[in-house]
């Protein structure tokens, strides 16, 4: 279960995105982009210490962009490459905002969503004295693959691709697409 609270975060995910996207050898769009949110769903980390999201944005009218993320308490030590920014959580105070492609949490819980035929984690948010479960609007599914160990992680920066029978995959599917896509696979 992902544990969410309903707080104030500074600069906000959009934002951080809108100022990383234009950097990126896979993006594009205008250099200075307006980003808007398609969808989210999160991933649970077993040890409980970074959060772990895929999401989903447009810039303007262009394609679907996947752009997971990964939330630290701390700096990632080798990564800086992978640094999106940081933030001020309003709860859990500083955060560093990687592109979880250069995450190795990320990497694993990946692989073994796809593996398992796992879905996303159900997102419990916390805030002014109540909790709630929040409906994710991305269905994230991993085929159940039972591919390897030694599998490396490949993700679709613009989804288009429906997964063709067999293929060790994660897919997604939002409001407004008739059916799932693929948003990650797994390379022997």
């Amino acid at each position: 279960m992902a544990l969410l609270h309903k707080t104030e975060i500074r600069p906000g995910k959009l934002e951080l995105l809108s100022g990383w996207l234009p950097a990126q050898s896979w993006y594009s769009g205008p250099s200075e982009p307006e980003v808007s949110r398609v969808g989210a769903a999160r991933f649970d980390d077993p040890a409980g210490e970074v959060g772990l999201e895929i999401i989903l944005v447009r810039v303007g009218d262009g394609p679907v962009l996947n752009v997971p993320l990964t939330y630290r308490g701390a700096p990632l030590d080798g990564a800086a490459e992978f640094l999106v920014g940081t933030m001020e959580h309003g709860v859990l105070g500083p955060r560093w905002v990687y592109d979880a492609a250069g995450d190795p949490i990320f990497a694993q819980v990946l692989a073994d969503a796809i593996r398992n035929g796992e879905r996303q984690a159900v997102e419990e948010v916390h805030g002014g004295g109540t909790v709630f479960v929040r409906e994710p609007d991305l269905q994230l599914r991993g085929s159940g693959s039972g591919a390897t160990d030694a599998s490396v992680v490949e993700l679709s920066r613009t989804p288009q691709a429906v997964p063709a029978p067999g293929e060790a995959v994660l897919t997604g599917q939002w409001a407004g697409l008739d059916a799932p896509i693929v948003l990650a696979r797994l390379i022997p």
